[in-house]
């Protein structure tokens, strides 16, 4: 049978949507591998985690406790992931392409000398996958050979894990690891707080671009309108390169791709690397002056204006809406 083992990412026992994300793509793959599909987690309140995990459809939970496993360190997961999925022999190791998926299964791959296909959006009756190639112009059809096989997915492409009225079991296992060969050591984690949602997990997603020409205008033309929105702020890569906003808000295919039910894009011309990264919002609305730029093809509204006129009688708008 065609297991697959899920590698369910996990902070201070929160489960993040990607990870629900990546259980729905296992679930899915496994049923059509006709195997199981199981879960493994690790990291700081693991024992936590683990039972939320098994509350979501899978057949069994490991819990993966060791103290090189206490913070993500890339060789010492890849290293633990490996020992497991050669111990329970499955056919399939699988993540959701966010930054630690893409840092681990790579090397998870090399460990096992196996076949790796990044960042799927659709699983084949035959048994290939779908990915996109060139900032999404074109789709490969992908088949892996050999056993196992690591695969990422497209944390838009799929459906999260609904909860299950059963409940897997769950077992603790601390793998052995070979600490004189583990090169990385974690220091310390420093972490950006905001009231704001994720961009990963925001329902509402408001990313500005080069056309707001400075740090401040990000702060005083921007954010009023992410804020009176409840949303989570984004930006596109030029934004970043120039030092507008710090690059864990970059949006593209070199950033976070995103799907919300609202995404508005100011001052952003809409460069394919940028389009890659939220072309599948399910609205999206941009603001620009200039009538060609390409983020108008993929726009469900268009307002085409100065952002510096356009963005504050916005926000006025939303307060007065909100006030009646």
């Amino acid at each position: 049978m065609g297991d697959v083992l899920v590698f369910a990412e996990q902070k201070n026992g929160h489960l993040p949507k990607t990870t629900l994300i990546a259980l729905g793509a296992g679930l899915e793959l496994a049923r059509r591998q006709g195997g199981r599909c199981i879960a493994a987690t690790a990291g700081k309140q693991v024992d936590v985690a683990a039972d939320t995990l098994a509350n979501y459809g899978v057949s069994e939970v490991l819990a993966l406790e060791h103290p090189a496993l206490e913070h993500y360190v890339a060789d010492a997961y890849a290293q633990a992931l490996a020992a497991v999925a050669t111990e329970r022999g499955v056919e399939t190791i699988l993540a959701s392409s966010t930054a630690v998926g893409k840092d681990l299964m790579p090397r998870l791959a090399a460990r096992l000398g196996a076949a790796m296909a990044s960042d799927v959006i659709e699983f084949e009756e035959d048994g290939t996958f779908v990915r996109p190639m060139y900032a999404g112009n074109a789709l490969a059809t992908v088949e892996l050979t050999g056993v196992p096989k690591v695969i990422t997915v497209r944390t838009t492409a799929f459906e999260p894990a609904a909860a299950s009225q059963s409940k897997a079991p769950v077992s603790k296992l601390t793998p052995k690891l070979d600490e004189k060969v583990l090169k990385m050591r974690f220091v310390k984690f420093e972490e950006t707080k905001s009231e704001r949602p994720q961009l990963t997990e925001a329902q509402i997603v408001v990313s500005g671009g080069r056309g707001l020409r400075s740090a401040e205008n990000f702060k005083t033309v921007l954010e009023p309108l992410v804020d009176e929105l409840g949303a989570a702020m984004g930006a596109s890569r030029a934004a970043v390169d120039a030092g507008f906003v710090p690059n864990d808000l970059q949006v593209g295919q070199t950033g976070k791709v995103v799907a919300p039910a609202l995404y508005i894009a100011v001052g952003i011309s809409g460069a394919i690397q940028h389009l890659a990264g939220m072309k599948d919002s399910k609205v999206i609305v941009a603001i620009n002056k200039d009538e060609e730029a390409p983020i108008f093809n993929v726009a469900d509204y268009g307002l085409v204006a100065d952002l510096f006129k356009a963005v504050p009688e916005m926000v006025e708008e939303i307060r007065k809406l909100k006030r009646s």
